[in-house]
């Protein structure tokens, strides 16, 4: 029988390099909501069209994620890591180059299929490095994929607004360091598998959470995809649509719009780094609780404010809601701490399901309600995130170490 090894000491070399790997991966995602004011106006696709791209990209992923994670708890698979990503790399070269809508379409199963794979495996090896550390590991990964997915208004902005589609291109280059960076990692993540055979021992959760029923756990669950739900379904409006609002409600230019969605996603990233370290201290449940009860009023107004407190209403939000992003991920493995893998794929394929949805509801929405009656009623989602006040109570990190 296999004994179990709590390691403590992080590995911060492999803690940050599998973050940069996620950003890479995550840009690469990225280009495709970047894209969708080329698809718009080059194409003349309908925001409909708009939204079933990105419900593809998302629902595959999603659909994939808890698959490979299950199949990973099993029988973890290192070189996945460098392969998701050559995935995503074709789906990227063929989007450069395609004007044909259902071409387009079979790009992002390409990259939705490279992002299914990277994911689970990521977080796991994310796992292996944190020691004692899990918040500040899973926010470090989690940094790394906003950072990229935040990049998307920039590369629409800078890269697509003065180059074109072709401009994904240029993406190429970056995919080609993250296969490399991702090769080695791999191969580190593959040592660690061999030692823990020779030693038979295996690393294992520490969860924060006192023990549960399954009942409880199944709840938990519940309520932890509730906020799921309604915080994808939000930050996909903002990230994927809101500039559309920004240039018909407010009359700025596309790339004005797009630097205010990045500085939405850019402040986003840093309430993910600091929501992880600071759910390692006052625990799991009060960071996400924080980040229901804070940006709420601001979600709630931003429809009917002017401009000036749009821009300051959107840092709010951002840094706000977005800082219990990896603290789900960590909460719902330790509410299944056996699962590592699984519970990763589970609520980061769920987030990108909900996601995948959200753009599909919201783009018939816009076609056939209006842009400002879509902002209106999405405003309302975050009222969802209230069910958190109702997750079971866990204790800080370090008091479970």
């Amino acid at each position: 029988m296999n004994k179990q090894l709590n390691v403590t000491n992080p590995i911060y070399p492999i803690m940050i390099a599998i973050g940069v790997a996620h950003l890479i991966n995550d840009t690469m995602q990225a280009v495709i909501p970047a894209m969708f004011p080329i698809f718009k106006s080059e194409l003349g696709l309908t925001f409909t069209q708009i939204g079933m791209i990105s419900f593809v990209l998302n629902i595959f992923a999603s659909a994939l994620q808890p698959a490979v994670g299950f199949i990973s708890d099993k029988k973890p698979m290192p070189y996945a890591l460098p392969i998701g990503m050559i995935s995503s790399f074709i789906g990227i070269a063929i989007i450069a180059f395609t004007t044909q809508y259902w071409i387009i379409i079979i790009a992002v199963l390409f990259i939705g299929f490279g992002s299914a794979i990277f994911h689970p495996e990521g977080s796991r090896v994310s796992f292996m490095a944190a020691g004692s550390k899990r918040g500040l590991a899973q926010s470090i990964y989690q940094v790394g994929g906003n950072s990229g997915q935040a990049l998307a208004p920039l590369i629409s902005a800078y890269i697509f607004d003065i180059l074109g589609q072709r401009g994904a291109a240029i993406i190429l280059v970056i995919a080609t360091f993250g296969i490399i960076l991702l090769s080695k990692i791999a191969t580190w993540y593959k040592k660690q598998l061999e030692q823990e055979r020779a030693t038979k021992k295996k690393r294992v959760l520490v969860s924060t959470l006192p023990p549960l029923t399954k009942k409880q756990v199944g709840i938990a669950l519940t309520l932890l995809f509730t906020i799921i739900f309604a915080r994808s379904f939000y930050t996909t409006n903002i990230t994927s649509f809101y500039v559309f609002y920004l240039m018909d409600h407010y009359e700025v230019s596309l790339r004005l719009g797009q630097i205010l969605i990045f500085t939405f996603m850019a402040f986003g990233v840093v309430g993910t780094f600091f929501g992880g370290s600071l759910s390692d201290r006052i625990g799991r449940k009060n960071v996400i609780i924080l980040s229901v009860v804070g940006p709420m009023p601001f979600c709630l107004a931003l429809p009917y404010v002017p401009l000036w407190a749009a821009m300051i209403f959107l840092v709010i939000i951002g840094t706000l809601i977005m800082i219990s992003f990896s603290v789900t991920v960590v909460y719902a493995q330790e509410l299944v701490p056996t699962k590592i893998g699984t519970m990763a794929g589970l609520t980061t394929g769920f987030a990108f399901g909900m996601g995948a949805i959200g753009a599909m509801v919201i783009g018939v929405l816009m076609d056939h309600k209006g842009i400002d009656f879509t902002m209106i009623v999405v405003s309302l989602l975050p009222l969802l995130l209230l069910v958190a006040f109702f997750l079971p109570k866990d204790k800080p990190a370090s008091a479970a170490v």
